[in-house]
This record gives C-alpha cells, structure tokens and sequence, in this order.
C-alpha cells in the first residue's frame, strides 16, 4: 500500500468505527439507562464536592495538582485503551469513549482533596496517597468490573492499575513540590 492508501484505509476503518460507537451508545449507554446516570453523577458530584471544599488561598497550587493528575490520567487511559487494556464499556459521549467522569472529575478531585488534607494537616501524604489508590484500584474498580462498566483484558489486572495510579500520583506530587520549591527560590531572589 502507498502512503495515500494506508491514510484512506485509516480514514474508513475510524469511520466505521465511530459509527460502531455511535450505535452502541444509543443502544446502551445513552440517556435512557442507568450507566449514563451513574456516569454523569461521577463527573458531576465530585466537582460540586470540590467547590466547597478545596482551600482558595492554595488554589493555584492544589488545582496544579489535580490537573496534572488528570493529564497524566487521561493520556494513560487513551493508550490503555487503545491498546485493549482497560475498557470503559459507558460513557457520557460517543464522540469520547473515555472514562472523562473518572479522569477529569473523580480520581483527580479525590486525589486533590486528599493532598490539601495531608499538607494542611501535616500528615504523610505517601501512605494517604497509597490507600486511596487501593480504594480506587482494588475496591472501585472492582465494583466498575461487578456491574460490567469495566473490562480489563490481555494482562491488564487490579494490581497494575493499582501502580499506575500510585506512579501517577506521585509523578503530581513531586511535580507540585518542584513548583512550590521554584516559586519559594523566586521569592527569596527577589
């Protein structure tokens, strides 16, 4: 095949597959069925949590945290995905068959509250940061698995995703802590 052939090939076999998307979510995970509901309270609820409770004098700090955790999530579940690793079987949008109400709601509000808890409070964010990733690798997913909203294949098991969420995790720690430590050496310069 030549370059322009391999291009067109792609471009009907994405059009085919979107499509496929598009029927599967009108059949099973559009606004008529429960998947939908509980995927949208997923996105929607912790962001209202968040608002009332995330510190506002350390918002620009706690909010880098995470948002890096939720690129660093996102970019992780697209190549899971892509790879059949780890499938989220309901979605919010055909367009963006991703765990959006995980990546960019819930794991990184969890994570961003537990984070302003431990540094507020003095308490040991590396433990903290390791139960939390229990609870949504072991426990969460676990229950995504019983209901059939998520399907891990060709090796991916709840113990690898326990470590990725844990290095993610602390790739946003000391992300934060290499800017805070930066703004601390531009404040004392000045």
């Amino acid at each position: 095949m030549t370059h322009s052939q391999y291009w067109q090939h792609i471009y009907k076999q994405n059009d085919q597959l979107n499509s496929l998307l598009a029927d599967y979510w009108n059949k099973f995970s559009g606004l008529g069925t429960w998947q939908f509901w509980l995927v949208l309270s997923l996105l929607v609820i912790p962001l209202i949590i968040l608002w009332f409770a995330v510190d506002r004098r350390r918002i620009f700090e706690v909010f880098f945290f995470g948002y890096t955790i939720h690129m660093l999530w996102s970019y992780t579940d697209t190549v899971l995905s892509k790879n059949n690793l780890l499938i989220h079987q309901y979605f919010l949008f055909p367009d963006m068959p991703v765990a959006l109400n995980l990546t960019a709601s819930m794991i990184p509000v969890c994570y961003l509250l537990v984070y302003q808890f431990c540094t507020n409070h003095k308490k040991n964010f590396y433990l903290f940061a390791l139960v939390l990733s229990l609870i949504f690798s072991i426990g969460f997913a676990s229950c995504e698995k019983l209901l059939g909203m998520l399907d891990l294949r060709n090796g991916m098991n709840l113990f690898y995703l326990l470590l990725i969420d844990y290095v993610i995790v602390m790739i946003a720690y000391f992300a934060t802590r290499f800017l805070l430590r930066i703004k601390i050496q531009i404040r004392e310069d000045v």
